[in-house]
């Protein structure tokens, strides 16, 4: 305890010589965090703190004093996790349980932001998929099976949005399939079926990204590595429903194979697609998890990625953003997100929005030809996936990850990956 740093909480004003608005001053050799009366500006008040004390040089802290409960002790945490997850906040020793709830959120969101923020040198399809497939099998090995089905195999088992996108690559395109089966039967259903947009790296393909937008695509991964914590966490929170996890998993990159504007791709269920532009690509591979979730027979399905600077424009970089045409699911999933305390804005999606995309070779387009897709742009893509949701959307929830990726340090998070989401997923496949 003595390496660690002692990190109080105080609802006295700061001395004279602080700054009055100052949220954490330093006491000898322990720093104290002022509150306010306000408890949500109190979270992000010890957010912030954790910040300062990152920027101080400090790398390890303990939880001390009276007055911390578990999200608060999160908020610290959330702010002092440096880009490369060195950082330690030693929780406070008078709640093992809160101590437990801690443990399983740290390990779950420290693999999903340390698989975002690898260079794509390090993380492309099959090296995630491997990597995801260890997590697991270290995590839950009697209840895992994995299949990646990459290169040509996509073609021929019809995934050709995955296929398409990734086929310029010297890193093969696949899609991962893990099966989280605790029940012990091999006919149980499916409860969740979790799709992550896995693009291990973007540059827009022929639709060329500039050099400054191109600098932080390895990120274009962050909606596998947010359903992949998402699963993790949910299993050490005792999770016992059959899950599927479906990785869509490319780079979209550039040669004399990539594909080009003007194609079509026709999908397994027969759609047929213009390509408009080639960097709206994630819509295109998630089209395919979205078809394999239906060929499962998932009762829920759950969508994440990093899909438009649309949904960014509209929420920031604080929220991310939650399309759905089912009322119901959508407001559980507000609902959690609300008790895991993480900011989720529902945007609007209605049927017709699948329309929005007109294309005059094919049933539609995969987005306009216009900068960001046009106005609704975050809409549009949720309505091009609303295309292929089983059910007509019942049970669906699309999350636009606004919130998942910091492209430099704030007040509040360091710079990189934030793992926002993945308590609000994991909650939601749970269920009640």
């Amino acid at each position: 305890m003595s390496s660690a740093l002692a990190v109080y909480l105080t609802n006295e004003a700061p001395a004279a010589h602080w700054n009055p608005k100052s949220n954490v001053v330093f006491d000898g050799d322990a720093a104290k965090i002022v509150l306010v009366d306000d408890e949500s500006e109190n979270l992000r008040r010890i957010q912030k703190a954790g910040r300062t004390l990152d920027n101080n040089g400090l790398v390890k802290v303990a939880v001390s004093g009276d007055g911390w409960d578990m999200e608060r002790q999160w908020a610290l945490y959330q702010g002092f996790t440096s880009t490369l997850s060195k950082n330690d906040v030693v929780w406070h020793t008078g709640d093992a349980e809160a101590a437990k709830h801690l443990d399983a959120m740290r390990d779950a969101t420290r693999f999903s932001r340390e698989l975002t923020n690898l260079p794509a040198e390090d993380i492309y399809p099959e090296s995630l998929a491997e990597r995801v497939i260890e997590h697991f099998k270290g995590l839950a090995p009697d209840a895992i099976s994995a299949e990646f089905i990459k290169g040509e195999a996509l073609k021929d088992a019809g995934w050709m949005g995955i296929y398409t996108v990734g086929r310029a690559s010297q890193h093969a395109p696949g899609m991962l399939v893990l099966d989280y089966n605790p029940t012990g039967d091999d006919n149980a259903p499916v409860d969740t079926a979790l799709i992550g947009k896995g693009i291990t790296y973007d540059s827009g393909g022929y639709s060329i990204k500039p050099s400054e937008g191109m600098l932080s695509m390895k990120c274009d991964m962050g909606g596998a590595a947010t359903v992949t914590g998402a699963l993790s966490l949910a299993i050490r929170r005792g999770l016992n429903k059959r899950v599927k996890l479906i990785l869509c998993c490319a780079e979209n990159m550039i040669d004399g194979r990539a594909y080009k504007l003007g194609d079509i791709i026709r999908y397994k269920n027969g759609l047929t697609v213009e390509v408009v532009n080639t960097d709206a690509e994630g819509r295109l591979v998630l089209a395919d998890g979205l078809q394999a979730a239906g060929e499962f027979g998932a009762k829920n399905i759950i969508d994440a990625a990093t899909l438009t600077g649309a949904a960014q424009m509209a929420v920031g970089n604080e929220y991310n953003a939650l399309f759905s045409v089912d009322d119901s699911a959508a407001a559980r999933a507000l609902k959690n997100a609300d008790k895991e305390h993480e900011l989720l804005w529902r945007l609007p999606l209605a049927s017709w929005h699948s329309e929005n995309c007109p294309s005059a070779f094919a049933d539609t387009a995969n987005s306009r030809p216009q900068k960001g897709g046009g106005a609704g742009g975050a809409s549009n893509a949720a309505g091009f996936l609303l295309r292929f949701a089983p059910e007509q959307g019942k049970g669906w929830l699309h999350f636009d990850l606004a919130g998942a990726y910091q492209k430099s340090a704030t007040a509040m998070w360091a710079t990189g990956a934030t793992a926002l989401g993945v308590r609000t997923i994991a909650a939601t496949v749970q269920g009640d």
